[in-house]
């Protein structure tokens, strides 16, 4: 498409310049009927000559005629109409792109890295992530028990992550100690099946396993469950399970069941990843990155129109010549 136009200033019916040739023929027609401004218009070219007149109305006798035929070609010009093709740059199509973040009790383990809580690494490289995202809308959903819409997607990454860094875990064996991976998919994916982006993409972290619909309660929805719903509204979702499991009595780890989580990233066409320890979960928000790559729009075309210019040039130069008309029909006199 852009090959086909040509760039820069052009004319979009620059078969209309022919209209030139009846204009000039009929102001040869005028002036021949006309010998005095004919006259007039020689002298002013030629100079003065003996016996001939010289005064100003007489020099300015054959102005309006001359303005007339200016304005013709003026309006023959705007008939052309003269555009000027300009390639617009290739727009950044963003996404948006929506974090579910656990932050259940057991989100406490050091397994990641001694000095620091699955939370505190989880959060850090989180922030990293989101604020690359320098072409997406960003936002943030945390669950437990209950799933908490803490910021709608927003092209303001500052606030998401610092609404992220406030993100605190819930009371261990408390009331909201449990993870609710349906009710936080299924709240993303009611917020991202309205959007108009040109991706919606989720990004679920956990470290544990589906306990509050897995006891079949009505007013709770699974994570299959969820993830048709996404599937059915564009939302694509990586999972990523986080540490090396749950801990035993006896202090080892018992590996998590991440059936569920894996069905939910591969029914939305995302992917599923495992991270046990820091290293692995910065790796794995490279390669989701690198999996939502920013697209471009296609190159166009800005066309501007100029037969506006031409068209008022013509209607200026029609009044001056109309203005000088009595003076010109005064020097010929």
């Amino acid at each position: 498409m852009i090959a086909a136009l040509e760039v820069g200033f052009t004319w979009r019916a620059p078969v209309a310049v022919l209209l030139l040739l009846p204009v000039l023929a009929a102001l040869a027609i005028r002036w021949r009927r006309r010998p005095f401004v004919a006259m007039s218009c020689a002298l002013g070219a030629a100079g003065d000559g003996p016996g001939l007149p010289t005064t100003w109305r007489s020099r300015l006798a054959c102005l309006p005629l001359l303005l007339e035929g200016a304005a013709l070609a003026a309006f023959v010009a705007a008939i052309a109409r003269p555009v000027q093709v300009e390639v617009e740059p290739p727009a950044r199509l963003g996404r948006d792109v929506l974090l579910c973040f656990d932050r259940s009790s057991s989100m406490a383990a050091t397994d990641l890295d001694p000095a620091r809580t699955r939370l505190d690494v989880a959060r850090a490289l989180a922030s990293e992530f989101l604020a690359g995202r320098r072409d997406d809308r960003l936002g943030l959903v945390t669950f437990a028990r209950f799933a908490d819409l803490v910021c709608p997607p927003t092209a303001d990454r500052t606030a998401v992550v610092e609404l992220l860094e406030q993100v605190r875990l819930v009371d261990a064996d408390g009331p909201e100690d449990a993870t609710a991976i349906g009710a936080a998919v299924g709240m993303a994916a009611s917020l991202l099946q309205r959007s108009e982006a040109s991706g919606k993409v989720l990004v679920l972290l956990t470290d544990g396993e589906e306990n509050v619909a897995a006891f079949g309660a009505p007013d709770q929805i699974a994570p299959l469950h969820a993830g048709q719903w996404c599937r059915d509204h564009d939302v694509r979702v990586h999972t990523i399970a986080l540490g090396r499991g749950a801990p035993a009595a006896d202090g080892s780890w018992r590996p998590l069941d991440t059936t569920a989580v894996q069905q939910l990233a591969k029914i939305t066409g995302g992917r599923f990843f495992a991270a046990a320890d820091s290293a692995a979960l910065r790796g794995v928000y490279q390669e989701i990155d690198r999996l939502e790559v920013t697209r471009f729009a296609e190159p166009g075309v800005r066309v501007r129109e100029w037969f506006a210019l031409p068209t008022l040039v013509g209607l200026a130069l029609l009044g001056a010549a109309f203005l000088l008309r009595p003076l010109a029909a005064g020097g010929a006199a």
